[in-house]
């Protein structure tokens, strides 16, 4: 059956363009949450109500496979809904992350989504220009907001999955804004997907100094930055004291990602830190009460476990707090 297509504004949803300069100028990040079931949504809302922060929730190609598109999209107005109950409503943004294909970017611009990446950062440059400009002009026909990525990040999240990194090389942005005609940009510094970033001793650093670079050479552009969870180490000890096994995972110092989101990075990707939030609070509640076996019983701690973790990331490593 033929789908009728559904503009996001009929969600009460927002693009990015507005938000992405307001805290260009404002120095802060918005934060960019990944969700695939109702929990997560119920707490990323909760929290960004809370801090009065502004939102973007993003859905990968896996997330979408997993949850249904259809749900999904009334889960996107429900969220809207939700946070005017709360009694504080605050900019939501529904965001494609690392779309692969025109077709699926299209397909979610269809079903509502206000923004969306294009990742043809695997292809040659040429091909990710073309690739890139292709899905932008028809986004922008509907007033959507288009990501693009420059540069490989390493690690491996959802169906993203690379060994090494490609750092973005800075004589390259201009050209590929100016012939795409992106909303944003994702750039490669140092950041990394999944919990398993980095090995211990390591020190991660962000290449700040790309960072620098790129904001002169575009200014006032907004920049992206992909893979940015910390792996806070108590949830990683808490997970392997109720029966995980999870060894060596390292993440980015948050110092570094708020000192990036005081410059030209106005969103910043946070979805492996939410789910060592969540994962730890099951396994310590199923651990702790092995008689449970009501899924509100574990799932609830999870939520509210979110809750905090990403009140903490949107006060003290995004600077979002208030800008809704």
């Amino acid at each position: 059956m033929q789908k009728k297509p559904v503009g996001y504004k009929e969600l009460g949803l927002v693009n990015s363009r507005k938000l992405f300069e307001k805290a260009v100028t404002g120095g802060y990040a918005i934060p960019a949450y990944n969700f695939n079931n109702l929990e997560q949504l119920q707490a990323i809302v909760m929290a960004c109500v809370e801090t009065k922060s502004p939102v973007i929730l993003q859905v990968s190609k896996g997330a979408r496979n997993y949850a249904n598109e259809t749900l999904l999209r009334h889960l996107a107005r429900g969220a809207v809904e939700y946070a005017e109950e709360l009694g504080s409503p605050v900019p939501i943004v529904l965001h494609l992350d690392h779309g692969d294909t025109f077709e699926l970017c299209k397909d979610c611009i269809d079903s509502g989504f206000s923004s969306v990446m294009i990742d043809g950062s695997h292809l040659d440059y040429d091909e990710n220009v073309a690739l890139t400009r292709k899905v932008v002009e028809y986004a922008h026909t509907h007033d959507v907001t288009v990501e693009g990525e420059l540069g490989v990040l390493a690690g491996i999240e959802d169906e993203v999955s690379a060994e090494t990194h490609t750092y973005t090389q800075p004589e390259e942005v201009e050209d590929f804004v100016s012939k795409t005609g992106v909303d944003s940009l994702a750039i490669s510094i140092g950041t990394s997907h999944g919990a398993f970033k980095f090995k211990p001793g390591e020190d991660p650093k962000i290449r700040l100094d790309i960072l620098e670079e790129i904001e002169q050479r575009i200014p006032g552009f907004p920049i992206v930055l992909h893979g940015s969870s910390s792996v806070p180490q108590d949830l990683v000890r808490t997970i392997n004291e109720h029966g995980g096994k999870l060894k060596d995972a390292i993440g980015i110092g948050e110092d570094q990602l708020r000192e990036a989101a005081r410059s030209a990075v106005c969103k910043i990707n946070i979805d492996s830190d939410g789910r060592l939030a969540m994962t730890a609070a099951v396994r310590k509640v199923l651990d702790e009460h092995p008689e449970e076996f009501d899924p509100r019983k574990y799932l609830g701690p999870a939520r509210d476990a979110l809750k905090v973790l990403y009140m903490h990331k949107i006060r003290n490593v995004l600077g979002s707090d208030g800008k809704a």
